[in-house]
This record gives structure tokens, C-alpha cells and sequence, in this order.
């Protein structure tokens, strides 16, 4: 069986935003961003597992669309709260990389997939 390269990069993000959520309530006392930034940094695995079980190859690019679109999201609720001095640069780069990543990842499948029959 093939490694997943999409399917392990989005649940490992996954997991580091849940963290991060878990240290921006505890620690830094913020709620309504963090919140924000955990539904749609974590929806890009979810819809990365979705598209695994996809009915038609138009349901698996629309899935992953989705994803592209929650990812998207998640790069701009991450620099909201580097900006806002709720990260601090070092963990904001660790985290743009990544979700610059699964960006790219995402687009290169999905361009793909709209090009092969």
C-alpha cells in the first residue's frame, strides 16, 4: 500500500492546530480566532479523508476544492494571529510552512486530477 503523502501531512497539521488551540485558550486567553482557526485547520484533513471515498472523480476534485478553500483559510486565521502578537514569529513560520504545503499539495491534485480521464 502506497504512503498518503496529502492524507498524513493534513492529519499531522491537524494536530499541531489542535494544540495550538488548546495553548491559545489556556495561555493567551483567546477564544473567538483560535476557534476559527480550529475548525478550518482542521477541516482540511477531514475533506483530505472524504475525498478517499469520493463517488465520482468530480465529487473527489470538489472535496478537495473544499480543502484548498479551508486551507486558504487557515493561512489567513494564522496570520491574523501573528499579527495580533498572539504567535510569535518563529511559531508562525513553522506553521506557514506547513500550510503552504498542504496549498501546493492540494492545487498540484487537484490540477491533476482535472487533466487526466
Amino acid at each position: 500500500m502506497k504512503n498518503n503523502i496529502i492524507k498524513s501531512k493534513s492529519f499531522d497539521f491537524a494536530l499541531r492546530i489542535v494544540k495550538l488551540y488548546q495553548y491559545l485558550v489556556e495561555n493567551k486567553k483567546e477564544f473567538v480566532l483560535s476557534k476559527q482557526l480550529l475548525r478550518s485547520g482542521t477541516a482540511i484533513g477531514a475533506l483530505v479523508r472524504e475525498s478517499e471515498h469520493a463517488e465520482s472523480k468530480a465529487d473527489f476534485i470538489h472535496k478537495l476544492s473544499i480543502a484548498l478553500k479551508e486551507a486558504n483559510e487557515t493561512d489567513y486565521w494564522l496570520e491574523l494571529l501573528f499579527r495580533s502578537d498572539y504567535l510569535k514569529e518563529k511559531e508562525y513560520n513553522s506553521f506557514k510552512l506547513n500550510i503552504e504545503e498542504l496549498l501546493k499539495l492540494l492545487v498540484s491534485i487537484i490540477k491533476t486530477s482535472k487533466n487526466t480521464k
